[in-house]
């Protein structure tokens, strides 16, 4: 929807580009990988908290803990100078309450990789990024950056606050020629979603295609699928959206 996306910038090229991905083995990320190698990416830096086998000489995989900030500078030292594209697609969601759980550090450990850990890789790589006056700096969101899912409460507060962030990123690194990109899916069809009918997700073929698609053309933000129609309506008459999911955790008499 037009108006759901920023104005788009020129186009941007990834047929030759360096790419590093973060959260590269999971199940959004092992999509998103081979959808840049078809795009044209030269060379992909996968990189997670263990190291993974991938079977193409073009993707690199490399052990990132991004939560780790001296361990997200090391990386930068090493890897800064050659990245045109960073994705910053790991996440944590414990799928629970904010009230009524096991754990209190759930919303913690969210936060830890959700903001904090995406801040770190963006604090660490944009110095080269400014230098050389062109990068493009992808996050990962969700339509529950916009509006909260009781049942993950912790979790879309935790997007909301990197809906923020990216926003301002974004406003910081503009005028160094450093794009900043926000992509908004509903549920993802992944290990995280497995307890979201099938109705209410998307493939993650899916949402890796249509990232692809928004760095060529150049947009800023994109809300995919369902998410689109969310958003719109959020936007509309936020209170009947709230009321609605507030709906889902109504006790059972």
């Amino acid at each position: 929807m037009s108006d759901a996306n920023a104005s788009p910038s020129k186009p941007r090229e990834i047929s030759g580009k360096i790419v590093l991905i973060t959260g590269a083995s999971g199940g959004l990320g092992r999509c998103i990988v081979p959808a840049l190698l078809a795009a044209g990416a030269r060379r992909v830096i996968a990189a997670d908290r263990s190291l993974e086998r991938w079977n193409d000489a073009a993707v690199e995989p490399i052990v990132l803990d991004i939560t780790n900030r001296n361990g997200a500078s090391d990386a930068a030292m090493r890897l800064a100078d050659d990245v045109d594209v960073l994705i910053n697609n790991a996440g944590h969601n414990h799928n629970t309450r904010f009230l009524e759980v096991d754990d209190p550090e759930n919303a913690l450990r969210e936060m830890q990789v959700n903001y904090f850990g995406t801040l770190n890789m963006i604090r660490a790589f944009s110095p080269a990024m400014r230098r050389r006056g062109h990068a493009v700096i992808v996050n990962m969101l969700t339509v529950g950056s916009h509006v909260c899912f009781p049942n993950m409460g912790s979790y879309c507060a935790s997007k909301a606050a990197l809906h923020s962030m990216t926003q301002s990123v974004r406003a910081e690194l503009g005028f160094c020629g450093v794009d900043v990109v926000g992509i908004y899916p509903p549920a993802v069809d992944t290990k995280m979603s497995s307890h979201v009918p099938p109705a209410q997700k998307i493939s993650p073929e899916d949402v890796a295609a249509q990232l692809v698609a928004t760095l060529c053309n150049g947009d800023e933000e994109i809300y995919i699928g369902m998410a689109a129609d969310l958003y719109e309506r959020a936007r509309r008459e936020p209170k009947a959206v709230e009321n609605m999911l507030k709906g889902r955790v109504a006790p059972v008499n």
